[in-house]
């Protein structure tokens, strides 16, 4: 059940938001390069969904030394990019207040990788809010490329200013 109520004029749980460029993303999330690891979101569904892309380009930084002759992405930075998946839904729903602040992993649970993901890759991640209490959050999320599943997990996450 969520704990908290709805001020007049803010976004409304289950609107769809237009997809959200890296700009829109950038002003919700303080994550930067190289840091930054979602270029695009769409299907947003505030209090409910998103989507976010991630194009995986050969020139990231962590194939320079994961591993120089078979670059692979780290599952950890696929898990990375669920968190921030799940932070631009959480500013989406919040509003205009919550942006730039930060959302922290409180867990993470049942992380598996079905398969590497490499340069030329679309990571599409698929996140659902599981619940909210207050500033708690718990999401499930399915990382996939070109429909199939790469890695998931379901986390839990608290978002507080900095």
């Amino acid at each position: 059940m969520d704990t908290t109520s709805q001020a007049e004029g803010s976004p409304q749980d289950g609107e769809v938001v237009a997809a959200l460029d890296i700009a829109r993303i950038m002003h919700a999330i303080p994550h930067r390069y190289p840091f930054l690891l979602i270029d695009r979101v769409v299907d947003l569904v505030r209090g409910h969904s998103a989507t976010g892309v991630k194009n995986v380009s050969v020139n990231e930084n962590f194939f320079q030394g994961h591993f120089p002759n078979h670059p692979v992405m780290p599952g950890v930075l696929i898990i990375e990019s669920m968190a921030q998946t799940a932070a631009v839904l959480v500013v989406e729903t919040l509003g205009p207040e919550a942006a730039g602040k930060v959302v922290y992993f409180m867990s993470i649970e049942g992380a598996k990788f079905r398969r590497p993901v490499v340069p030329g890759d679309q990571l599409r991640i698929h996140i659902v809010k599981q619940r909210r209490r207050g500033n708690v959050w718990k999401f499930s999320a399915v990382a996939k490329v070109d429909g199939v599943s790469v890695a998931e997990a379901t986390y839990a996450a608290m978002i507080m200013d900095h």
